[in-house]
């Protein structure tokens, strides 16, 4: 998508979760990757949603009982919310426990299966998580589970972030090369560039929407 296309989406995104009943709560929406470094046409877009758990559930055991009879689905309203599953169960996706899964139910509620983007879920901060990741990836040679921390925080706790919007539009933002921004969050330059390399390549590799969840 054209960089105007892939800004005016990342508002549909923001619009969608401000005024809807989303699968859980979110409180962030970042960008990040090709629409944060300025890039036109952007390859892929990069968003991150931070959640919230679903405190003390909100169906009754009868009526999560019910769902799962009908549909196969354990955790409705307690991993994900019984409002939204009961009003979307088509959009309700399940992990291989037969769980409801709070990022999947996200990804069917705000993404077609054919959009080029990437969705990142976790209950953390995209900056806790960035660090998370990148020392997990470290200690294990994983580098594919590195998160790119080139973001831009959108959206937190109903409060939009209208210069960050323009900012992308006109793709001002200075950000560093992907080797130099994990360097600066301590990975050592060989390490740095390796896992930049590995990360493009599982980037070229991807199509359509995709997602993935982490629970910190």
């Amino acid at each position: 998508m054209n960089r105007e296309q892939a800004v005016d989406r990342l508002a549909t995104l923001v619009d969608r979760v401000e005024n809807e009943t989303m699968p859980v709560p979110v409180r962030e929406v970042w960008a990040f990757g090709d629409v944060a470094l300025g890039l036109d046409p952007v390859e892929r877009l990069d968003v991150y949603l931070t959640k919230d758990v679903i405190m003390g559930g909100d169906a009754d055991a009868d009526a999560a009982a019910d769902f799962e009879a009908e549909y196969g689905v354990k955790g409705v309203g307690t991993s994900v919310r019984a409002e939204w599953a009961e009003a979307h169960p088509d959009r309700v996706r399940a992990s291989d426990n037969g769980y409801a899964a709070p990022e999947k139910c996200l990804a069917a509620e705000l993404l077609a299966d054919d959009e080029p983007i990437h969705l990142e879920v976790c209950n953390a901060s995209f900056e806790d998580n960035v660090r998370q990741r990148l020392k997990g990836a470290l200690a294990r040679d994983a580098y594919e589970e590195v998160l790119d921390p080139r973001g831009v925080c959108l959206w937190v706790d109903g409060t939009r972030d209208a210069e960050a919007f323009d900012r992308l539009r006109e793709a001002s933002l200075a950000m560093p090369t992907l080797p130099a921004a994990l360097g600066m969050l301590g990975a050592d330059e060989d390490v740095a560039r390796e896992a930049a390399d590995v990360l493009t390549r599982r980037r070229a590799e991807q199509e359509g929407a995709s997602v993935r969840g982490d629970m910190i």
